[in-house]
């Protein structure tokens, strides 16, 4: 059964936090693409919208959205996820993870796209509680 290292993140306090999510709870993540927005309960926040943003698999390969499928590819990067060339013009060989989750992957890192709603207070219909003074 897989087993995942979530790590969500919200980009408005720029907090992060990891959960743990393994046997049944982790089989709908497995076939998600990376930039898809799933439902919170999924890994056990529910209310929320996360979008998932990248991951690693196993052996540290990171995952990028524009490799297809859950395969591990090696390509000539010259800039991006995976790559950060330290000379102006500078490529190399790189090996990548697709953009498929896979039983294989076992970091995947997601953002809060949607926070739950709050409740609203009800209005009682009795006398206020605090009286204002009037001036005259």
């Amino acid at each position: 059964m897989a087993k995942f290292k979530i790590i969500v993140s919200d980009p408005e306090t720029g907090k992060s936090k990891t959960l743990e999510v393994e046997g049944a709870r982790a089989i709908p993540l497995v076939g998600r693409k990376l930039g898809e927005v799933i439902d919170g309960a999924a890994v056990g926040m529910s209310g929320y919208k996360l979008r998932i943003t990248g991951g690693s698999d196993k052996d540290g390969f990171p995952m990028r959205p524009n490799v297809h499928g859950g395969v591990r590819i090696s390509v000539i990067l010259s800039e991006g996820v995976g790559f950060h060339p330290t000379r102006a013009g500078e490529r190399r060989r790189k090996t990548l993870r697709g953009n498929v989750i896979t039983e294989e992957i076992v970091q995947i890192n997601m953002k809060i796209v949607e926070k739950p709603k709050k409740k609203k207070e009800k209005k009682t219909g009795g006398k206020p509680t605090e009286k204002t003074a009037q001036t005259t």
